[in-house]
Order: C-alpha cells, then structure tokens, then sequence
C-alpha cells in the first residue's frame, strides 16, 4: 500500500511539473507564434498586391526570343504587364508574341510589343528606346537578360572573342539602361534588372571572357544602384546558377565558332519558368540582389569569399583537369583520322 501511495504520489508530482511547464512555454509559444502569424499574412498580402500592380506596367525585355527571356515574357504577362520583346530573331520574337496572346492570363491585356534589338550594335539604342516610348508613353522595368556566353582557355581565345561578348553582355547593357534610364529619371520611378551569374562571382576555368562581362556587370550595378535610390529607381541583380536554355549551344569558343554543344551541367539546370518566376517575385519585392542557384554554386560563392585560399585550389584542379580531356579528345581525334 505504500508503494502504491509513493507511485501515485510521485506521479502527481510529474503531472504538476508538467502542468507548471506548460503555464510558462505556453505564453512563449504563443508569444513567438502571433507574431510569425502576423508577419506571413501580412507579407503574402503585401506580395500579392505587388503582384497586381504589375498590371499596365511596361517591361522591356532583352534575349526575349528563347530561353529565360522568354519565361520571363509569359511570367509578366501573366499580371497584365504590356511586354516589350527584345531580340535579334524578329521571327522567334513573333512566335513568342502569338504564344502570348494565345496564353492564360488576367482579362486586362496589353499586346505584347516587337522591338528586334541586336546587343552588339549599341550605338542606335537611343533611336529603339524612342520608338517604345512613342509607343508606350513610358517604361516601368528593364530586364536586362540578352547575353551571350563563352567556352575556351584564355591562352585560346582570340580578343575578338573576348570584345563580342564584353559587347553583348556588357557595353550593350550599359547602353541599353543609360538610354532608358534618361527618361525614367524625368520621370522618377522605374526598376532595373540585370541577370548576371554565379560566374560573375566565382569565376570558372574556360569562362574566362564571360565571367569577365558578368563581374564588370555586377560592378555597373552596385554603382548604379548607389546613385539612382534618391531618386525612386530601383536596381536588382539576379545571380542564377545553371539553367536549361540554348546558352552553352550558342556559346562562343576560342576561335568565335559557336560551342553547339549542351553541357551537361546545363541541362540538369533549373527550369527557365522557375527561375523566371523566381525574379519576378523579387522585382515585386524591391530585392536589391537574388542569388537562385544549388547549393554547389552557392558553397563556391562562400570559399571565394571567406576561404580564397580552398577555392583556388579548386579550381586549379577544375583547370588541370579540363585540360586533360581536352588533351584526350585531341589525341582520340588524331588516332581517328588516322
């Protein structure tokens, strides 16, 4: 009988020291609950009328005619934006225009507007951002996705190689948003966006011309961004990882042959729709810099940053390797032809 008492005794004991912790973590719980509440309701209402603010806004986009540029395209018009695309294939920026119109979208549209706009050619930009403007009245956002990719060890790689892509990805879209910046300046509002990359972060081996072009871009950026928030003009940049577009296809190699080939890392990328709406989420939020990529890229990043030393290392055996199977492919080819 008095081991039943002690049982019981110590069992009352436990069930008002549980009682007593509940007296304190409950008033916690519930003190650091209401407010994340509060804080997820009040950020999903705020997104989704940014989302609905984008309606009437003109977008003007570059690179429009494929890839991410074209994700890009559908993802504003989805919000009942009045989409400029940019692109040198008028062709394939057609065909994006009639999927457009054929698309699901809000009921207020605008008709998607075609400006064939070659990168390269930077000089006459002023001319093409007249004609959007005779056209639209005015320009909201620039997406600044056009850009031209590189495949070719530096020692191989002629400077007429390393010029058309600085001018594409980089001369061109400085030109591009100082012609359009002049008019959103008169205006006081408007929002820049560059996609850049991981690899104008973390430069790799055989990317030498365009981890250059993305590294001078990611500079442009922060300049601009500094000088143009006094007067309500926002700058994001994008750093994606891999995605699964023609950009290794169409890449340039050291001879300025184009690379015609899908790299493997390519094309386990992140899909263009992902990522496309990835960025306009962070256009919607004011992001002043977005890294979307997997958690290799973004472990390179962090070595650069805090483990220089780790990450030079790495990428001397990244190089040391790649040459080595360029090595072997050479002499594969050698012992074929012969």
């Amino acid at each position: 009988m008095f081991i039943l008492k002690l049982a019981f005794k110590n069992k009352m004991s436990e069930f008002k020291a549980m009682l007593t912790s509940f007296n304190v973590v409950g008033p916690i719980s519930l003190a650091v609950t209401m407010p994340w509440i509060m804080f997820k309701v009040f950020s999903a209402a705020w997104l989704k009328k940014g989302y609905n603010e984008l309606a009437g806004k003109v977008v003007v986009i570059t690179g429009a005619s494929s890839g991410l540029g074209e994700a890009l395209a559908h993802e504003f018009y989805k919000y009942g934006a009045q989409v400029v695309l940019c692109s040198r294939r008028r062709q394939e920026l057609e065909r994006v225009r009639t999927d457009l119109l054929h698309s699901q979208c809000k009921d207020k549209t605008h008709a998607p507007i075609i400006i064939p706009l070659d990168l390269a050619e930077f000089k006459d930009f002023g001319n093409h951002v007249d004609k959007i403007l005779s056209i639209t009245g005015k320009i909201d956002i620039l997406i600044n996705n056009g850009g031209r990719s590189h495949r070719g060890r530096v020692i191989d790689t002629s400077i007429e190689v390393d010029e058309k892509i600085m001018a594409v990805n980089y001369f061109g879209t400085i030109s591009l948003t100082k012609a359009i910046l002049r008019d959103m300046l008169k205006k006081k509002q408007g929002h820049i966006v560059f996609i850049s990359s991981v690899q104008g972060l973390v430069a790799l081996p055989d990317r030498s011309a365009y981890s250059a072009s993305k590294h001078a871009l990611n500079a442009f950026s922060d300049s601009l961004r500094a000088e143009v928030a006094a007067e309500n003009i926002f700058v994001t940049v994008v750093i994606p990882g891999y995605i699964k577009t023609q950009l290794s296809m169409n890449a340039l190699t050291g001879s300025g042959k184009a690379h015609g080939q899908l790299d493997a890392t390519t094309e386990s990328g992140y899909s263009p729709e992902e990522v496309a709406e990835e960025i306009v989420k962070g256009v919607v939020t004011k992001k002043k810099e977005m890294i979307i990529s997997s958690l290799l890229p973004k472990i390179a990043i962090f070595l650069r940053r805090y483990l220089p030393f780790l990450y030079f290392l790495v990428m001397e055996r990244r190089a040391k390797k790649s040459s080595l199977k360029d090595l072997t492919g050479n002499f594969n080819n050698v012992e074929k032809n012969n």
